[in-house]
């Protein structure tokens, strides 16, 4: 793997050096002309390992995007003391069109989709036993970051709307040179959303169920499962995490805090950002841990109002603790620990919401599943469950883990004095990217 990645990296950074334009041209880093591409296999794959690598960039899932998520939500419950600005904007609720961090995101992201574009556009070159399996993978990356750009960039999917609210280009042919069918306007939630899932149920069907640390059919349905949730199609979103359950390739650690800071993915991870000392960054160490684990001042703190919600006995609430003056979350504490994407205790609080919502049983009854996660933290079993109860075992089991204004958006509750689909939740498109396109509309409020 690493020889691919040195391959690809060379090969894209000489591709780009001898290209470079203007700084408000769209053209990104690894933009390569179609023989290159599509030259052999081994180009092929090599552009794919470098998807996985520009998807874990530490400005995507390699921790900022999971940061972001937990900022904008994190009032009362967390609190920003670093001394960068662009942070203290998202959670200030603040953002200003130049704010870096969403420049980032957005410029990563459609780094990262024109990778698995370049990959799908010349998958006839690959070997026919391992093309489906390619094309697949390239699928579930593009589909995970237009996710991850959606949720940020647009106002929230709103089941049995029209959601025809500007949402992000979608992109799906690789982007080889500036011209004027380079600018592309915003497509709609609804066109986004339908795109990711028809990239995921393809994907699915491509992949084979183990694929080492790289994305499998499993991986493709646990997604789908949040894709659904976040679109509150409670059906969809049951069936595909109960799929996942029900393969028996992942199982709950007995250990709550065995979950983090791992060199290697457990039986729980269902799909991680892999890192090791010599490559990768984990962005939720540096800003949610301290020095003394590789972290930076301590920037982000745990406040009473998140510690406060878990009952007597939580062993979850141990793995907090005292470090440079104020609570930290330990789910961050290895600067070399893979970053945790998907895992099985999210499928099961899926399913346990879904049943409870539909009053259905499906896989298991709701109080089952939820009885799963909160064993495992050393509370009593419950015999009954409520779709709020649910939530607050969510909130905590996944705490800080990039998912809180998301739930908060999804189930339409406020934001700190917000309202869930207020214009300041919602990203600016970059200011350089509406000087360099003209066809892109700038979200209201900016």
């Amino acid at each position: 793997m690493k020889s691919n990645k040195i391959f690809y990296l060379v090969l894209m950074l000489a591709l780009y050096l001898s290209a470079c334009h203007d700084q408000l041209e769209l053209k990104p880093f690894q933009s390569i002309d179609d023989a290159q591409a599509s030259a052999n296999e081994s180009n092929v794959k090599a552009i794919l390992t470098g998807a996985y690598d520009a998807l874990a960039d530490g400005d995507v899932l390699g921790g900022n995007a999971l940061r972001n998520a937990e900022l904008q939500a994190g009032e009362g419950e967390i609190l920003w003391v670093g001394t960068f600005f662009d942070p203290r904007e998202i959670f200030n609720k603040t953002m200003q069109t130049a704010n870096n961090d969403a420049t980032q995101l957005w410029l990563d992201g459609f780094n990262t989709i024109n990778s698995a574009n370049n990959v799908l556009a010349a998958l006839d070159v690959v070997a026919e036993k391992d093309r489906k399996t390619v094309g697949g993978e390239a699928l579930f990356i593009r589909a995970i970051t237009n996710f991850e750009l959606i949720r940020f960039f647009g106002k929230p999917y709103v089941a049995g709307q029209p959601n025809a609210q500007l949402g992000i280009p979608l992109i799906t042919t690789p982007t080889r040179g500036i011209n004027d069918a380079s600018k592309v306007s915003r497509s709609t939630v609804e066109q986004v959303y339908a795109a990711i899932i028809a990239d995921l149920l393809k994907a699915e069907t491509d992949l084979p169920q183990t694929n080492s640390w790289r994305a499998s059919s499993l991986a493709a349905s646990a997604l789908l499962s949040r894709v659904y949730l976040q679109q509150g199609d409670y059906a969809k979103a049951r069936d595909a995490a109960s799929k996942v359950i029900a393969s028996a390739k992942f199982t709950l650690l007995a250990d709550y805090e065995d979950v983090f800071n791992r060199d290697a993915n457990s039986s729980e991870d269902i799909f991680a950002i892999q890192l090791t000392d010599q490559d990768g960054v984990n962005n939720m160490n540096t800003f949610f841990s301290i020095p003394d684990f590789g972290g930076r001042d301590g920037d982000i703190e745990i406040l009473d109002g998140h510690l406060n919600l878990y009952p007597a006995g939580d062993k979850r609430k141990d793995l907090f603790f005292d470090g440079n003056a104020a609570m930290r979350s330990g789910k961050w504490n290895n600067q070399f620990g893979n970053v945790g994407i998907i895992r099985l205790a999210e499928m099961y609080l899926i399913r346990a919401e879904c049943n409870a919502r539909l009053n259905t049983s499906t896989g298991a009854t709701a109080v089952a599943d939820y009885n799963r996660t909160r064993i495992r933290a050393g509370l009593a079993a419950a015999t009954t469950v409520t779709v709020d109860q649910i939530l607050l075992e969510r909130r905590l089991e996944l705490a800080h883990e990039g998912f809180r204004v998301h739930d908060l958006k999804r189930t339409k509750q406020k934001v700190g004095n917000f309202n869930f689909d207020a214009d300041k939740l919602v990203f600016p498109i970059p200011f350089r990217e509406i000087e360099a396109n003209s066809n892109l509309q700038q979200n209201p409020g900016y």
